[in-house]
Order: structure tokens, then C-alpha cells, then sequence
């Protein structure tokens, strides 16, 4: 963006006005403001705001700058991103962009009409909610414990029954292929291979609108109104578009972030009416996974604002097993992690509305530790009254001992664990001490990193003879994807390429020499009973291979890119960005 708009921007904004948008600041002078610095956690005022020099100060962290370093450092956006904020904020006018190429400019567009789509959608559904169609929706919501305030706040609307009546009123402000893409609408194809008619994806169904960390919308989760094989799923998602990876979306966060901020811990809960609910009840730092498995770029967002939470999901089977994969993620990453199970296996929501907010908060101030969570959780599933069970639990426990990045906390884990599983503790020691010299092995095992399925796949095929169709289509999309394949776990590929370089017809457990290429491979038959992969389900792995090797690429494209932004390396970031959108584009196009 160029220099002298960033000055203009710079001299007609007021930094009290837009700092004030996230400090509370208070008068301290002819013209100085002072508040709670946002940065890091303080009791004492210590942050300080310049009118007329526009500057601000930390006594108590040392941060300062003027109001782009500000917004920078508050939003996690780059320079450029910092001035269009505040260019936004102030009402001055930005000036026309200019794009690299035409496919970057129709990029562009399209995002805009697709946030257009949604933002019209998302007052279309609100309007229907309050018309005599949408009455069961509000007399749920209201048995729901849901206000018209919270509905409001939450932009809660309802898609009626009609398949037509939301592609009407979206059809005059975009064309038909727009409207495809923005994952509202489903549409079968015709025998021409030709998509035909658009139809409403949700319809008698509650929408919650999912925004992303600016707050605009990108997606819904719609919930049926009525149950059985007709209404379909209870809760229904909007696909991944252009605009929404559910992965890499955490619901509330734009309203959360500060909160967060300011609390400096997140609550991570798992459904939507559980983050509305601790929401309004005053917990306004709570997020939602919207149902979906925690992932790695969720753990990285959530960063971004803190790296302590507690994790309050569902006691069923499926939320315990939600919540042991969540700590494993968080911890990795260094967070300080708790848990909080509450008392009758009730949800967040359920909760708070039998017993009330002031009860929940005090659940949340008695949250465990998670390891804590984790070794009452491994004498639940096996009772430590036998050599057996507690081989089994201490098998449990092993892979998020061994995940803790602390010495010290890995150390005071492994104690707790064999004190209450009544083990000699330097026996534990002994096994994590084993598992670190004999890493590959140990990563091996299923008990601490199973393969995943699309593996599992690709080592089948590797494995069938040369001349069948699996091992042909495996082979032709090695040669195809050689560096993406490069990337695959480390073992994996090695055994991938031993496989590769058999004599056809040979025994593939025999050319493999490392005892952990043999075990890894046998346990693979034996988990599938020896069956083969389809033709489909091995090009389906071919692609999850891709698909993660472009998003390591892209990863660290982004990571080059922030230092030559803070380097001020303008060519480097011009090439590094056109890399990224080339990206990009490659990683849509594998949807």
C-alpha cells in the first residue's frame, strides 16, 4: 500500500479513539490516557496512549509504537492489513488495488460476491424467523432458554421449507455458478454431466451463522425442526467453499478474541448452542469447534490470542475421545490446558440452564488439570486391579506424557501417573527414557501414532503386485507427485520406496531390512485382514498426499513471507505472495 495513503491515514486517525475500541482508557493527564495493557495480563494500569505524539507505551511489557503498530500487534495482520483497518474505521476512502494478474482479480471478485451471498442469506434467515412460518423455530429457541436479545447478538434466523424461495431472492445480485459456489444450494447433475436446478441445502431448519475473525459470515450450521429419516441430519453444515475450511475456523472467535485477550485463557467447548449459551451468560471467551474434530491450524489460530484454555466437551464416548485428541494438540503446541467434567454428564448448555451461569463459572474455577483428566480417565477405562489393566492404562497415558514439551512437567506427569496406577515410578521413566532413544519405532506403534487411513492405503497398494491396477495407479501418481510423496511421514516413505524397489512378484514384508518397516507393515495387513484397497480409495489417498504437501508449502510460504514483511523486503514479498496464491489455487482446485 502506498506511503503517503498510510501517512494520510495516519494523520486524520485519533489513536485514543481506535485504542479505545479495545483498552478501556481513562484521562491521566492534558493528554495522556492510560489503561490495562492488552499484551499481557495486569492488575495496575500500566499502558499509556500519547494524544498529540499518537503513540503508545507499555511500562510494564515495553510495547510501543503508533496506532499501525497497534492494530498490527492486537489484530496479527501485516502493515498493509493495519492501515486498511484503520483507513476503514476512520471513513476515508481506500484506493483502487491493484491485482498481479486477472485470475487474482477474479479471485478477488468472487470472494466478494460470496461474502455478499452470505451476508444477504444471513438477513434473509433472520427475516423468516419472525414470520408466522417460522413460529416452531422461535417456540424452540425460546424452550432453549434463547432471548431476542441472544437471537440478535447471534444473528440466529430460519431457512423455511420452500426449495425456491432464498435462490429468488439471491439470484437477482448473482449469477447461477456464484450461487454453486457459495454452498447454499444443492443441485444434482444431470445426464450431461451438467449441474441442473439449484435448490435451497437447508430448509426447515434453525441457521447460526458461522463468521470468520473479521465477523463476516462464511458459513452456516442449520439444526432440523423436526426428527426421522425425512428431516436428515440434526445439524447440517454448510460445505467447504472458497470462503469456509471448516478446519481452520473456530465459531465465535470474532466476538471472543478480546475477551480472550483480556481473560488471557479461552473456553473450548463443542457445539454452537454451548458457546452461545456460556456467551450470553457472561463467559464471553468462549469458542466452539462446531462439532468438528480440534485441528492443528485451529490450535495454531487460537494462538494467536492465548495458550491457556480449558476444554469443557460433551462426557459421552465421542467427546471424551474429542477431548483426549484435543489435549493432545494443545499440548504439543506448549498451552496450559484444563478440563472440566461436569457434575451429571450434562453439556455446557444444559447446565448452565439447570443450574444457572454463577454455577458454571464456579465449574470452570475447579477445572483439572488436563493430566490430571487423563489419569482418571485411563483407571475409568482400566480399573488398575490387574498387571494387565495397568500395563493397558499406562499404555493410555504414555503418548501425552511423551507429547508435554516441559522436562518438568513430563517428569511430575509420569509420577502422578504411576503413584495412582500404584507403578514403580522409575519404571515409567524407564519406558519414556526407551521411547526417546527408539523415537521411530515408538512412533510406529499404534498406541502412540497410528497411521492414518490414507497411509495405511498407499502402503497396500505399494505392497500389491506391479501388475495390478492399484499398484499401477499408485505408482504413475508417485511419479506424478515425487516431491509431495518427499513429504509423508519419514517411515512411511521409506517403506514406500523399499516397496517401489522390489522385483516384481517378490515378497514385500522380505525386501524391507529395518525390524520398524517390517512391524509397520504387518500391522497394516493385519488391521485389514489382508483386503485391498479400491481403485477410488487409492486416488482419494493420492490426493489427502497433495493436499498436504501443499498446505506444508503453503505454511511455510506464509512464515517467509511475515519476515520479509518485517525485513522490508518488498521484491521478496511480491514473489513470495504470487507463490502463495499459486498455492492456493492449487489446493482449491483439488476440492
Amino acid at each position: 500500500m502506498a506511503d503517503n495513503f498510510a501517512q494520510t491515514v495516519k494523520q486524520q486517525a485519533d489513536i485514543v479513539k481506535i485504542i479505545g475500541e479495545y483498552v478501556r482508557l481513562k484521562k491521566a493527564g492534558a493528554q495522556n490516557f492510560s489503561g490495562l495493557c492488552p499484551f499481557h495480563g495486569e492488575k495496575t494500569p500500566s499502558f499509556s496512549v500519547h494524544a498529540g505524539r499518537q503513540f503508545f507505551h507499555c511500562f510494564g511489557c515495553g510495547q510501543s509504537g503508533d496506532v499501525f503498530t497497534f492494530i498490527q500487534k492486537i489484530e496479527n495482520v501485516s502493515f498493509p492489513e493495519a492501515v486498511k483497518t484503520i483507513a476503514v474505521k476512520c471513513g476515508i476512502p481506500l484506493p483502487k488495488r491493484e491485482f498481479s494478474s486477472p485470475e487474482e482479480a477474479a479471485e478477488s471478485r468472487q470472494r466478494g460476491k460470496l461474502i455478499e451471498l452470505h451476508e444477504v442469506a444471513t438477513a434473509w434467515f433472520e427475516q423468516q424467523l419472525k414470520t408466522p412460518e417460522g413460529a416452531l423455530a422461535r417456540e424452540y429457541l425460546a424452550g432453549r432458554g434463547m432471548a431476542e436479545e441472544g437471537i440478535t447478538k447471534f444473528r440466529i434466523g430460519y431457512a423455511p421449507e420452500s426449495f425456491h424461495a432464498l435462490r429468488e431472492r439471491l439470484q437477482s445480485i448473482a449469477d447461477p455458478e456464484a450461487l454453486r459456489l457459495s454452498g447454499l444450494f444443492s443441485f444434482k447433475e444431470q445426464e450431461d454431466g451438467k449441474p441442473g436446478p439449484l435448490y435451497s441445502k437447508f430448509r426447515k431448519r434453525i441457521t447460526f451463522p458461522i463468521a470468520n475473525e473479521s465477523g463476516k459470515v462464511i458459513a452456516f450450521t442449520a439444526r432440523a425442526l423436526e426428527s426421522g429419516d425425512k428431516a436428515g441430519p440434526k445439524y447440517m453444515n454448510s460445505p467447504e467453499t472458497p470462503l469456509y475450511t471448516k478446519g481452520n475456523v473456530l465459531f465465535n472467535l470474532d466476538k471472543a478474541r478480546q475477551p480472550i485477550r483480556e481473560a488471557n485463557f479461552a473456553l473450548l467447548v463443542e457445539g454452537q448452542m454451548d458457546c452461545i449459551s456460556a456467551y450470553l451468560a457472561g463467559i464471553t471467551n468462549v469458542l466452539a469447534t462446531s462439532g468438528t474434530a480440534f485441528t492443528e491450524a485451529q490450535v495454531r489460530l487460537l494462538s494467536r490470542y492465548t495458550t491457556r484454555v480449558i476444554v469443557n466437551f460433551d462426557p459421552d464416548t465421542a467427546g471424551a475421545n474429542a477431548a483426549e485428541k484435543s489435549l493432545s494438540l494443545l499440548t504439543e503446541e506448549g498451552f496450559e490446558v484444563k478440563v472440566v467434567t461436569l457434575e451429571g454428564g450434562l453439556d455446557p448448555d444444559r447446565y448452565i440452564r439447570d443450574h444457572g451461569a454463577k454455577e458454571y463459572m464456579a465449574a470452570l474455577r475447579g477445572a483439572r488439570r488436563h493430566q490430571d483428566y487423563l489419569i482418571d480417565r485411563a483407571r475409568q477405562l482400566f480399573p488398575p486391579r490387574t498387571p494387565e489393566n495397568k500395563i493397558k492404562a499406562l499404555n493410555f497415558l504414555l503418548p501425552h506424557i511423551r507429547r508435554m514439551p516441559n522436562s518438568i512437567g513430563r517428569n511430575e506427569f509420569a509420577t502422578d501417573a504411576a503413584q495412582k496406577l500404584d507403578i514403580d515410578s522409575a519404571l515409567v521413566r524407564e519406558e519414556l527414557k526407551q521411547a526417546a532413544n527408539k523415537r521411530r519405532d515408538f512412533m510406529a506403534t499404534p498406541a502412540a501414532s497410528p497411521l492414518t487411513r490414507f497411509e495405511q492405503i498407499l502402503l497396500q497398494a505399494f505392497s500389491a503386485p506391479h501388475s495390478s491396477e492399484i499398484y499401477r495407479v499408485a505408482e504413475a501418481a508417485y511419479r506424478s507427485h515425487e516431491a509431495d510423496f518427499g513429504k509423508m511421514r519419514s517411515d512411511v516413505h521409506e517403506v514406500v520406496n523399499c516397496l517401489r524397489a522390489r522385483a516384481d512378484g517378490a515378497d514385500p514384508m522380505q525386501c524391507l531390512a529395518e525390524q520398524s518397516h517390517r512391524q509397520l507393515l504387518a500391522g497394516i495387513f493385519v488391521s485389514v485382514h489382508g483386503a485391498d484397497p479400491e481403485v477410488n480409495h487409492v486416488e482419494e489417498a493420492v490426493m489427502t498426499v497433495r493436499r498436504a504437501s501443499l498446505e506444508q508449502e503453503q505454511r511455510s510460504l506464509r512464515g517467509a513471507l511475515q519476515e520479509a514483511e518485517r525485513r522490508g523486503q518488498i521484491e521478496e514479498v511480491v514473489q513470495l505472495t504470487l507463490r502463495s496464491q499459486d498455492v492456493t489455487r492449487k489446493l482449491r482446485d483439488l476440492d
